[in-house]
């Protein structure tokens, strides 16, 4: 019966590591969104949220808030929150297209 229960623990355990571990590669490929508008939108876009993010974090520092897809006039954009600003980076391009205070 001891030899049982070790091995019904060492089958739970090795189910939780793979499940571990699958959400592992999930965020890793992108699994995981701050995307919080724009959901819609997202087949429109030629780059990722991750590239986006990445993008506006080389022209703003702080905590990582809000991500937002939407048009700025006739251009589709990701707006991403950083610390105090509102980055703004070209959903086609990838290029940082405006930094202001965030509102």
């Amino acid at each position: 019966m001891a030899s049982f229960n070790i091995s019904r623990r060492v089958a739970l355990a090795g189910a939780a590591l793979a499940l571990v571990g699958v959400a592992g590669v999930a965020m890793a490929a992108g699994g995981v969104t701050r995307l919080d508008d724009g959901a819609d939108l997202v087949s429109k876009a030629t780059i990722t949220e991750q590239q986006a993010i990445a993008a506006a974090q080389t022209r703003a520092t702080g905590a990582l808030n809000e991500v937002d897809l939407e048009f700025a006039g006739d251009r589709l954009v990701f707006n991403v929150d950083v610390g105090t600003k509102d980055v703004k980076v070209d959903a086609t391009t990838g290029e940082v297209v405006s930094v202001d205070a965030d509102d």
